[in-house]
């Protein structure tokens, strides 16, 4: 009842369809026990709280700080100074016009306003800024703290490349692939033909759904080469490409990590997210009901 941030979403969300069942490794009230201890780390001057997001993430945010008695901040674009978001916080900036890229996703509007109230803290709620390096570097530049990932980790994280590397240094599995950039057409259609038929060409900055393709055939591999190397270019502005084996009818499982900056670690139950649409998901369920006791002990 009493976490860090607001991780009642959480116990909303991850914890809805967990009661009853007995074999689950973590229960609330656990979960509870650990993120009271992890509060207990933290000193209790955090300063002053901004929030760059709105709607219900933004909302959640308050309420909690709020309980904690961290004063908090709001942001709002032009359209949006009467949001119930805003009416919630104990300030509110307006950061831009209502078009979203001169407001909520202008990176330096953003961190112009952290810095004008005083704030120490920036949390980033989802979405929007939330996997942003430029942003996340900017307030580090700025001093002011950041609720979420460091630079390097959203970096190496967002690049599949790069972080299908650091998993099998970890000892991680990988889906069968070549680990690096694939280099043409040719040899996209030769590490196709060593990993085996069918295989997916994706876009290492991808995301989104963006960047993807299904290849059965070497002329296939050709085409899929081509047009995402060019979608990746104009989408992300990196056209690199990997080229793994793609998996039939596959189940799509998440596991969420929890660590704050003193070592607490904690893992939430499992998220079952195989329904998709255009490579997007559509659905979210937790815990999956696919996954039984041994699985989810060895994952």
């Amino acid at each position: 009842d009493d976490p860090i941030f607001p991780c009642k979403l959480l116990s909303v969300h991850t914890f809805s369809f967990s009661f009853g069942l007995g074999h689950f490794l973590l229960d609330e009230s656990w979960m509870a026990s650990r993120i009271r201890s992890m509060s207990s780390s933290v000193s209790p001057k955090l300063g002053k709280i901004l929030v760059a997001n709105r709607g219900e993430i933004a909302a959640r945010v308050f309420r909690t700080a709020r309980r904690m008695g961290i004063p908090s901040v709001a942001i709002c674009s032009e359209g949006d100074k009467q949001a119930f978001h805003v009416r919630m916080a104990d300030e509110m900036v307006c950061v831009g016009p209502s078009r979203l890229v001169d407001s909520y996703l202008n990176v330096d509007r953003v961190v112009d306003a952290a810095r004008s109230v005083g704030a120490t803290l920036v949390h980033p709620g989802y979405g929007f800024l939330s996997e942003n390096v430029d942003f996340a570097m900017a307030l580090r530049e700025a001093g002011i703290g950041f609720v979420g990932p460091s630079p390097e980790a959203i970096r190496a994280m967002g690049d599949k490349i790069q972080s299908k590397q650091i998993a099998l240094e970890a000892g991680v599995h990988v889906i069968p692939g070549f680990v690096g950039q694939v280099k043409s057409a040719q040899h996209a259609v030769s590490v196709a033909e060593e990993v085996g038929f069918p295989v997916m060409v994706k876009a290492s900055a991808g995301g989104g759904g963006k960047g993807m393709r299904i290849a059965r055939t070497a002329a296939d591999v050709r085409e899929a080469f081509r047009l995402c190397t060019a979608e990746a270019k104009s989408y992300f502005g990196d056209d690199r490409l990997l080229i793994e084996r793609f998996i039939e009818q596959p189940r799509h499982i998440e596991i969420q990590i929890m660590a704050d900056q003193h070592g607490h670690i904690v893992y939430l139950p499992e998220r079952e997210c195989s329904i998709q649409r255009r490579n997007q998901k559509v659905i979210e369920e937790a815990p999956s009901p696919f996954v039984d006791l041994a699985l989810r002990t060895q994952m």
